[in-house]
């Protein structure tokens, strides 16, 4: 599975993800896309997982196991998170951040 590709490479890879997923945190308003930022930051630590995993411990698959289980966590996270995403938009025909204070009533 990685016998041609170094780990390095999935580093950048998971790194380039990592600050990307960080940055659309940080930048964005809407709460969908702040929603597919936090994603991306939880795939790109499945990626440092199975990588670190293969190159140190070839024949265990711990790091495949807590991938799977963080992909569980993020799904379930995003489902309950775009419910109440529908539900705010519902009530308030908005989903920007900066109207906070309209979500509090």
């Amino acid at each position: 599975m990685f016998e041609g590709v170094p780990l390095q490479w999935f580093l950048v890879v998971g790194t380039i993800m990592f600050f990307t997923g960080v940055y659309g945190f940080l930048v964005r308003k809407n709460l969908i896309t702040l929603l597919m930022s936090l994603e991306l930051v939880l795939n790109s630590v499945n990626i440092n997982f199975v990588a670190f995993n293969k190159i140190l411990y070839p024949e265990h698959l711990e790091g495949m196991f807590f991938s799977v289980f963080v992909i569980a966590v993020a799904a379930a996270e995003a489902s309950v998170a775009i419910a109440i995403i529908i539900n705010i938009y519902r009530r308030l025909i908005n989903i920007n951040v900066e109207k906070i204070n309209e979500m509090k009533y």
